[in-house]
């Protein structure tokens, strides 16, 4: 827990406590959501004291502080998407062993979970399906079956390795679809929930065409 060694295990006892402790959650939250997975927890306490005291005596500036801060961040969202181009790649080839995957000429793969004898859609159609979004690690990121409802869209309004994948279902199939960066959000990733150069993994089920 962030602050942990410097907080004494015992109740909040007053208003003055629980404030505290609750800056002190978000101060660490904000942390934690920037990537940063080690601090000096002292040095960290004593910036925040000598801004309290507010006389101005810093071991920085604070021009110097913006600057330093983001260096650092820039150079852990490289560090982060660098890894995160390499695991996605290293997961690809190591699933396209796996018995059933069937790797497609753009680098698609997908895996039949359950077959249907429906019509396929082409491009100019609008689909409804099921599905069920994840990162390689299993962190869901998003989910219709999660939702309890379908969703309908073009064919062509979703990412590249979702047009391609639609247009080798029949209705009724459910494939096990595992997208590479390049066909899905790239570099620019998506939100906070998908990060740069993601590889993804969905499992989609065709209900119709519209």
């Amino acid at each position: 827990m962030f602050f942990s060694s410097l907080v004494i295990a015992q109740d909040l006892t007053n208003k003055l406590d629980s404030v505290s402790y609750s800056l002190g959650l978000m101060l660490g939250n904000n942390i934690k959501k920037d990537g940063i997975k080690e601090v000096n927890q002292e040095i960290v306490a004593k910036a925040i004291e000598d801004v309290m005291q507010d006389d101005g005596d810093y071991k920085i500036t604070r021009q110097a502080a913006k600057i330093y801060y983001t260096n650092y961040m820039t150079a852990l969202k490289k560090e982060k998407t660098k890894a995160a181009r390499a695991d996605g790649e290293a997961y690809l080839l190591k699933n396209a062993t796996k018995k059933g995957v069937i790797t497609t000429a753009s680098g698609l793969q997908y895996e039949v979970m359950k077959k249907g004898d429906g019509p396929m859609p082409t491009a100019k159609d609008k689909v409804e399906v099921h599905y069920h979004g994840t990162l390689i690690d299993g962190t869901v990121f998003d989910s219709s079956v999660d939702r309890g409802k379908t969703i309908s869209f073009p064919v062509m309004g979703v990412i590249k390795g979702w047009q391609e994948a639609l247009q080798l279902m029949h209705v009724g199939d459910k494939l096990k679809l595992t997208i590479p960066q390049s066909l899905a959000y790239g570099k620019r990733g998506a939100g906070a929930n998908i990060p740069p150069y993601s590889t993804l993994v969905f499992e989609v089920e065709l209900f119709g065409i519209q």
